[in-house]
This record gives C-alpha cells, structure tokens and sequence, in this order.
C-alpha cells in the first residue's frame, strides 16, 4: 500500500531533526524541576538542565533519560523486572506488540527497558490523546517514540481515526521499519480478565483493504504480550471504579489519569514480569481465516488471549486469591501461609472506603488477582 506521510504529522512521534527544539521546551517548562529531581536525583537542576539540553535524537533521549526513569522505578518500587522471550525475536524483523494493560505507563515503558537490555531496538509506542494536553507531556511522550491515538467522538470520527491508525501502524512496521507497541483493549484490564477487543483485529485490517484479514495481520508480525505484576497497579483504584460503574456511566474525575499514572509509578509492585510470547505464524492466521471477517475476528482475539494468558506469569497473590474466592486449597502448593497472611493484609485497603461498599470492593480485588488463574487453567 501507498502511504501519505503527511495524514501522519499530527499523531508520529518526532525525528531526530526535532529533539533539540524538544530539549530546549522541556527544559524551559515550569514543571522540569520537579521532573528532573525524580530522574536525576543526584544531580543540581544547572546539571539536568545541560544533560537534557544536549541530547540531540532519539536515542540520546531514551537511552539516557528514558533508561533512568526506567532505572529508578524497577530500584524503588519493584523487587525486580524480569523477561522471557526476548531472544526468540529476529533482530531483523519488526513487530506489532500486543499487550495485556495494567498500568497506563510502565507496561510499554518496561517493554522498552527489556528489548534494550537484549540488544533488540525500542518500539513506538501508543499514547492516548486524553493523555496528552500539557507541552511538557506531549514533549516526553513524542521524544520517546510515542504517537498520538485519538479515542471517542461520533461514528464517523471514530472510523477516520481508527483507519489511520491502522495506516499509521502498517506503515510504520512495513515502510520505516520500527516495531509498535499497543494495548489489546481500549483503557487498562480493571478486573484482571485480560480480552483482545475483536474491533482492534478489525483495525489493524483496515489498512489492507486488498488483502484477506488474515494475510493483513500476517505482515504485522504479531507478538502477543504478556505483563504480570506480583501487586497490581492502582487495584483498589481500578476496583472503586468498577464498584461505582454498577449504578451508572462511570465519569473520570480531573487529574484522575494523572493520579493514577503517579500511583502506578510510586506503589510497590513487587516482582513484574514481561512475556515475550511467540510470534503468530502466517499458517495460524489462515487456518482461521474461512473469508468472513466476522467470524474471523472473535477466532484471531482468541488467539492473541490464549498466549497472553498462557505466559502469564502467576505469583502467590494470584493462587491465594482464587483459593479465597473457591473456598477452598486447590492452589496451596503454590503459596505459604506468611504469604497468603501478606495478602489478606493487603485486603484490608478496602476499609479506606465506605463501610457499603467493602464487601463488593473485596470481591473485585479477589477477582482482578484470581482471574489470570481463571484464564490459565481455563476448561
């Protein structure tokens, strides 16, 4: 397919020939002091401010900046970040990544943190539009290979946009030959049930009208992701919120996905693990793939769940909540009682909200931790 590069300008991320004009906004916006004292702390703001002002691509910026930010999470906040499959990948190829989301940041940020300690070159990453608004953000966000993706408006709106994405992810795979990274679903897993949205399948498809689905996927070198955190990001947030959405549509409040970006980032994580699952194969999409696409969709989604769920990696928190919610000790070989004692303690962070809500609340903390088993040893 024939690409119109110019349809891209509004949501690519910038070229090398861009990033010194990027440095010079950052460092003059009134919230890079505050920024760089997390990502440099040892350094004077004079210092940052010549550290960041020299960078001059792409790979200044994210192999210095962006490795420290990296750097400093997994130091403060996790027992450790782990990868499996890296080396499975073909350094010559390029892929579309799609990802379980548990956290609006760190899932695509720990995966470019893993493909450069295994010598594999960063990917582009999505960044939704709601997220975008402050300079200093859509700065960060571009300088790091992140590109712009519009979400809601009419049925009109909604087809243009997904259709350029769908462009914009082609050609950037197949033209410029960089690797992608997206969610599987439209916003976070908020119960721990992680499902690829059929209409993403349909996206990626829509770039390659002259194709059948499967052989439209087939050239996106898909690689189904798999990213597991021994203590869920923001999960008594995701709960209340789910709590809440029972009685009606629920309504983000101002500052809240900043909130919860800044609680993903500082809570404790315990151990995180990404999964690099295997590649779907050409063959796997066209034994699928009978020519209707609606049948095709569902069959594709699966697919991609079977693998993301499949390399999950399950921790102690994830045998003792499904036990909890079974009544019983199918999983116990699995944990300790300290373990299982440390879960039930962190249960306990329900009693923050109203005394009506704490049995609902526990019930959907209990599911986001024992769904991943759920899905594991499906029947």
């Amino acid at each position: 397919m024939v690409f119109d590069v110019n349809e891209f300008d509004n949501m690519r991320p910038y070229r090398d020939d861009e990033i010194a004009a990027a440095m010079r906004r950052i460092v003059a916006d009134r919230h890079f002091a505050m920024i760089a004292s997390f990502v440099f702390p040892s350094m004077s703001i004079e210092e940052c401010t010549r550290t960041v002002a020299g960078y001059e691509t792409v790979y200044d910026f994210q192999h210095d900046a962006m490795r420290r930010v990296n750097e400093r999470i997994i130091e403060d906040s996790t027992e450790g970040l782990s990868c499996s499959g890296a080396d499975g990948l073909d350094t010559s190829k390029r892929y579309l990544f799609i990802s379980n989301h548990r956290d609006i940041m760190l899932d695509a940020c720990f995966l470019q943190y893993c493909l450069w300690k295994n010598g594999h070159e960063t990917s582009e990453i999505t960044f939704g539009a709601n997220l975008m608004g402050m300079p200093i953000v859509d700065d960060i966000g571009k300088s790091n290979k992140m590109f712009r993706v519009e979400r809601g408006g009419s049925i009109r709106e909604f087809y243009k946009s997904s259709l350029l994405l769908s462009k914009y992810i082609r050609y950037t795979i197949c033209n410029k030959k960089q690797s992608v990274w997206i969610a599987q679903r439209n916003g976070r897993t908020k119960d721990g049930n992680d499902r690829t949205e059929p209409g993403l399948i349909k996206m990626f498809t829509l770039s390659a009208p002259e194709l059948k689905a499967g052989e439209a996927l087939a050239e996106l070198n898909i690689v189904p992701m798999s990213v597991s955190y021994e203590w869920e990001p923001c999960d008594i947030l995701k709960a209340a919120e789910l709590y809440q959405s029972q009685f009606g549509r629920y309504v983000k409040k101002e500052g809240e996905d900043l909130n919860s970006i800044l609680t993903g980032i500082r809570q404790p994580k315990g151990r995180v693990h990404i999964s690099l699952c295997s590649a779907v194969t050409p063959q796997e999409w066209a034994d699928i793939d009978g020519g209707d696409t609606a049948a095709f969709l569902p069959k594709a989604a699966r697919i991609i769940d079977e693998r993301i769920w499949d390399n999950y990696h399950l921790y102690p928190n994830n045998y003792v909540a499904a036990d909890l919610l079974g009544g019983d000790d199918a999983y116990s070989d699995n944990y300790s009682e300290a373990q299982k004692a440390a879960f039930l303690q962190h249960l306990e962070c329900v009693n923050l909200y109203p005394e009506q809500w704490r049995p609902q609340l526990q019930q959907i903390m209990l599911n986001i931790y024992a769904n991943p088993v759920k899905n594991r040893f499906r029947k």
